[in-house]
């Protein structure tokens, strides 16, 4: 940890004591430099954090001080203390819930609502979830489940899916004894891409839609996306998604559809491990090792 001087709020500006910050794979592929958009090696990683807002810049009302929010941070920085955040970018905690749960909700409830608003996942539909242990995945079972879809989730291990079936998956696949799945899907949503994503554009049916939100194993290769042209007969869509393309108005609208959710019990916050900000390079190492089922949590005090 490095001592630095607390920031001070800029006019558009909140000023927030952080009580959670949230750790993903997009941490670590930030610090690796492989993310080209983002800071490299040497920034300060975390992109949403949850506290209490104990200042404001002078275009912000100051009935946001006191207030627990979310803030997303298109800097990075989050692995602090104390973080300025634009209050466009700051929602608000849903009642009752602990700043554990709300970062674990946070950037991922974000994604995997939008993502399948994007492709308009509906009830009735067949919808895949590529990677759906890690903290977008689990959120992604759970949403796609709650717009009443048959959801069918790739993962590592039988008891990863089992915890799986409990958020709501009709179906389990382990890929390290089953590899891909039956073809037949309407929608895949995949947070993994890498060397396999070919063969999994080849199981939508006519007109199904694929959305790439996450590279966790890495970015694919240009041959990977050949079935897009290939079976063009069937007329499948590609989507890449990311909040970066996402306005503030946009956001605040999925994020109160998040905590509807919540509010109604048909979503919950999935929390693997709690570790204290001093020990973040073991809570990055957790997270790239693949080990977390749901998310990973800082708490600087």
């Amino acid at each position: 940890m490095t001592d630095t001087p607390d920031p001070s709020p800029a006019p558009t500006q909140v000023l927030i004591d952080v009580e959670a910050a949230g750790v993903g794979y997009v941490d670590v592929m930030t610090l690796r430099g492989e993310y080209p958009a983002f800071p490299g090696a040497g920034a300060v990683p975390g992109m949403e954090v949850v506290g209490r807002v104990t200042a404001v810049g002078s275009e912000v009302s100051e009935g946001l001080v006191g207030q627990q929010v979310l803030a997303l941070l298109t800097g990075f920085g989050g692995f602090a203390e104390r973080v300025v955040a634009e209050a466009e970018m700051v929602l608000t905690s849903p009642p009752g819930a602990g700043p554990d749960d709300v970062v674990a909700l946070g950037v991922n409830a974000l994604v995997a609502e939008l993502a399948l608003q994007r492709v308009r996942a509906a009830a009735g539909e067949r919808v895949l979830v590529r990677g759906a242990g890690g903290g977008i995945g689990v959120l992604l079972t759970q949403i796609a489940r709650a717009r009443g879809a048959e959801v069918t989730v790739v993962t590592s291990s039988s008891a990863r899916g089992e915890r799986l079936r409990e958020l709501g998956a009709a179906h389990v696949v382990d890929r390290n004894r089953s590899g891909v799945p039956d073809a037949g899907f309407d929608v895949v949503v995949d947070t993994v891409a890498g060397p396999d994503l070919g063969q999994h554009l080849e199981l939508l049916r006519p007109n199904g839609r694929y959305v790439l939100c996450g590279v966790a194993g890495g970015f694919p290769s240009v041959e990977s996306f050949a079935p897009l042209l290939r079976d063009f007969h069937k007329s499948l869509s590609l989507h890449a998604f990311s909040l970066n393309s996402v306005a503030p108005e946009e956001l605040r609208g999925s994020w109160k559809r998040v905590v509807a959710l919540l509010g109604e019990g048909r979503l919950s916050a999935v929390v693997d491990q709690v570790f204290p900000l001093a020990e973040a390079a073991a809570a990055l190492r957790h997270v790239a090792d693949g080990k977390a089922f749901g998310k990973v949590v800082l708490r600087p005090r």
